[in-house]
């Protein structure tokens, strides 16, 4: 059975790794064709090593990888710092790592920025199952213009046929 992991961090202030589960669970094959594998840690600068324990020690095809920065311009330099880590972890066991960070300054508002959290991942993890099993339908979204999070930009130009 393949397994997909999902990683998030416990000074995040939404449960994104509860809802990346929850959307890993829906998808077709779920306990037959690939498990889910669930990890916590404390900070988003120790997202690369978790991603590259699952990859290597446990047997993840693909990891999600779930953090949220701050509003500190402190919390954006670990942030960089913590994608640095996790772009390593990539190329060292060549597997792709989705990296889903929402950063506190992307809203004001509370319930927008929690809508933001849940929209992106949810989408990331459905990218996930699709990067491994159905792989056409991220060449069918490609340079559309869709985001998660928010609401798709749409393309430049409109797609030809």
């Amino acid at each position: 059975m393949d397994r997909i992991g999902v990683v998030d961090t416990m000074f995040a202030r939404f449960d994104m790794g509860a809802e990346a589960l929850d959307e890993l669970r829906g998808c077709p094959g779920h306990g037959e064709r690939f498990e889910v594998l669930y990890r916590t840690v404390p900070g988003f600068k120790d997202l690369g090593v978790a991603c590259k324990r699952l990859i290597e020690l446990d047997g993840c095809r693909i990891v999600v990888a779930l953090g949220m920065p701050g509003r500190a311009a402190i919390d954006e330099v670990c942030a960089h710092e913590a994608s640095q880590g996790i772009m390593l972890a990539q190329l060292l066991t060549n597997t792709h790592v989705l990296e889903v960070f929402v950063h506190e300054r992307e809203e004001d508002d509370p319930e927008r920025l929690a809508e933001v959290c849940r929209n992106r991942a949810r989408k990331h993890a459905r990218n996930a199952y699709w990067m491994l099993y159905e792989p056409e339908q991220l060449r069918r979204r490609a340079g559309r213009g869709i985001r998660q999070g928010y609401e798709d930009a749409g393309p430049l130009v409109p797609p030809t046929a």
